[in-house]
């Protein structure tokens, strides 16, 4: 891959909102070698989608819960992880899903509503998925930092100063 294009992945990965002029600027190309590149990088399936990183814990109503949920699996003969992973990532309520070395096989982060719609989902669907020998629930208690986007950042600290 081109060095180019590869400056433009680094550039947008960190701002996809960047206007097709700034970023031919910035990689020392012309409107139409950019628009090109991107369009191949997205016919490629390299640039999969842009996305906004919202705090939607300063959204009324809109906060929801996160979950993180290890799971140990049983691999599939001649098709590993790859088969469970598939039926776990099609579940609507699940956002990112990783293979993982360690303790657990897989990753599977979640969003919900409640805390109880998150354990009807961990108990009615995702348990019941073949090869789902156990799963470890994590909740997500405050988001400090999410995509390199610090959150809060700037703001005011209200707490009173206390010593001795």
């Amino acid at each position: 891959m081109e060095s180019k294009a590869i400056d433009i992945l680094h550039i947008i990965e960190e701002n996809g909102r960047v206007s097709i002029p700034t970023l031919a600027k910035m990689v020392d190309a012309s409107e139409e070698e950019v628009k090109g590149l991107l369009k191949k990088l997205e016919d490629d399936h390299i640039i999969l989608s842009y996305s906004a990183v919202i705090d939607w814990s300063k959204v009324d109503q809109n906060e929801g819960v996160t979950a993180m949920i290890d799971v140990k699996v049983t691999p599939q003969r001649g098709v590993g992880f790859d088969q469970v992973a598939e039926r776990i990532y099609r579940f609507p309520e699940v956002k990112a899903l990783y293979l993982m070395s360690g303790a657990y096989d897989l990753s599977v982060v979640i969003e919900g509503k409640t805390m109880s719609e998150i354990a009807r989902f961990v108990s009615e669907k995702l348990s019941t998925v073949d090869s789902v020998l156990s799963t470890t629930t994590h909740f997500q208690l405050k988001k400090y930092k999410h995509d390199g986007v610090v959150f809060g950042e700037g703001e005011e600290d209200r707490r009173i100063v206390v010593a001795p």
